[in-house]
């Protein structure tokens, strides 16, 4: 078959995709028993592969700081919490941001992208910034999410500007922002508009200095006349899971091994001056790896700061940290990630304080 004919062939009634079976789920289109089918295999790997990392996170969650201290000394142990408390925060957002990715290459259209999205990339980067408030989930979520969204063709610059903004601005992120800081009900409104603002300026940065050499784009894949889109979605779940969690192990292991290196007097000397507490904030944010759903909490209890130190912490958390370069550099290639994230920690640093002297 002929591009021209492929192309053409549902607007002509060809005989080819969906519903040109002969009833019994035979022929080239999607029967509702490949539908039952592939419904009752989700069902049950999910139930007894959830089962299965539900006994592995039980076991090691028991057994591994006692290994621990046998092989090794208390501070081993701690590594190994640390270590465990990442992964294990991170995973579900994960799951959740690869399941958003594979639904939206086996499920949504490529026009539906380009029909929402002005044409104009500067015009683009505000729109995908400000979309970042539907999806609920933290960082580890938006980058397989921003990978799907070029491969379905949408500017680099606005799936960008999404992966800064959807972890930090999203619902349930603000409202545990709320809760944190129910003393200072602003820190909702400053954390929202120091966000957005970053990931904006952010998108338009790559619009006039971004280079195609520094980002290695996902491949588009060529839709396909026949098969079945839960295949699609089985197959691109699975390959997004296995290769962003590697790097989320990674990124969880750089955590840990700082939070037992550097001794807790060496952060104390910081939080006399103003301006030190809020660059050692900026830099704790990347190396802490706090989830975006979870950082509120965090910085609520950090009283020996500033708010504004507070709010760097909440606003440069989201963009970068050492789990996320690790999953960008896995997803986009080393180069990108080492540049985005050095220009993300200054961008979310400067707009965390103009907007905290501000609002704050």
């Amino acid at each position: 078959m002929s591009e021209q004919e492929y192309d053409g062939g549902f607007a002509r009634g060809a005989p080819s995709g969906i519903g040109s079976g002969n009833g019994n789920g035979n022929g080239n289109g999607i029967g509702a028993l490949d539908v039952i089918r592939m419904a009752f295999r989700l069902l049950f790997y999910g139930f007894f592969g959830g089962l299965a990392v539900l006994a592995i996170a039980l076991v090691t969650s028991v057994l591994g700081p006692m290994v621990a201290i046998d092989v090794y000394t208390p501070p081993v142990a701690a590594w190994w919490t640390v270590f465990t408390a990442v992964v294990v925060q991170g995973v579900p957002f994960l799951l959740l941001g690869t399941v958003v990715s594979a639904a939206i290459g086996a499920f949504v259209p490529e026009r539906v992208f380009t029909r929402l999205l002005p044409r104009n990339p500067a015009l683009a980067v505000p729109v995908a910034g400000a979309a970042g408030a539907v999806l609920p989930g933290c960082e580890c979520a938006s980058v397989p999410v921003a990978s799907s969204l070029m491969r379905r063709g949408v500017a680099p610059a606005a799936a960008l500007a999404f992966l800064l903004s959807a972890p930090a601005i999203n619902p349930v992120v603000l409202v545990a922002t709320s809760i944190a800081f129910q003393a200072q009900p602003v820190m909702v409104l400053a954390r929202l508009v120091a966000s957005l603002l970053a990931s904006v300026v952010m998108g338009w940065l790559w619009v006039r200095f971004g280079k195609d050499e520094w980002l290695r784009l996902p491949k588009r894949t060529a839709p396909v006349a026949s098969g079945s889109p839960w295949k699609d979605f089985g197959a691109g779940l699975q390959h997004d899971f296995l290769h962003a969690g590697g790097f989320l192990v990674l990124g969880a292991a750089a955590a840990a091994t700082f939070n037992i290196a550097v001794p807790r007097s060496v952060l104390d000397v910081f939080t006399g001056s103003a301006w030190l507490s809020v660059l050692l904030l900026a830099v704790l944010a990347v190396i802490l790896c706090v989830c975006s759903e979870a950082d509120a909490f965090v910085a609520a209890s950090l009283t020996a700061f500033s708010t504004t130190a507070r709010l760097t912490f909440m606003v440069i958390g989201p963009m970068v940290d050492l789990k996320l370069i690790a999953l960008q550099a896995g997803t986009f290639g080393r180069a990108f990630a080492v540049r985005f994230s050095a220009a993300s920690w200054t961008v979310g640093l400067l707009t965390s304080v103009l907007v905290g002297w501000w609002l704050l």
